[in-house]
């Protein structure tokens, strides 16, 4: 039986938890910069846009993709990625 008390703190702990968010992040930031390195061309910059937003980068709507793109290898970089 799980006492009300420690029920919360569970919930608190996962919905909370920043080492699950900033995994995902990572990979999907990995997973696009691994792409382009195999010659994929992203076609979407909004998409390119948000997975930089989501590590933490400010991004102009009008800022160039290939500017973003760098941005977010140094990123990685930093994170040692």
């Amino acid at each position: 039986m799980v006492l009300p008390g420690k029920k919360i703190i569970h919930w608190l702990k996962v919905r909370f938890s920043v080492k699950v968010v900033q995994a995902t992040e990572v990979t999907q930031a990995r997973r696009l910069i691994d792409a382009i390195d195999r010659g994929g061309v992203p076609l979407n910059p909004a998409k390119v846009n948000a997975i930089a937003r989501d590590l933490g980068l400010e991004v102009s709507r009008k800022a160039p993709v290939e500017a973003t793109i760098a941005r977010i290898r140094q990123a990685l970089a930093r994170a040692g990625h």
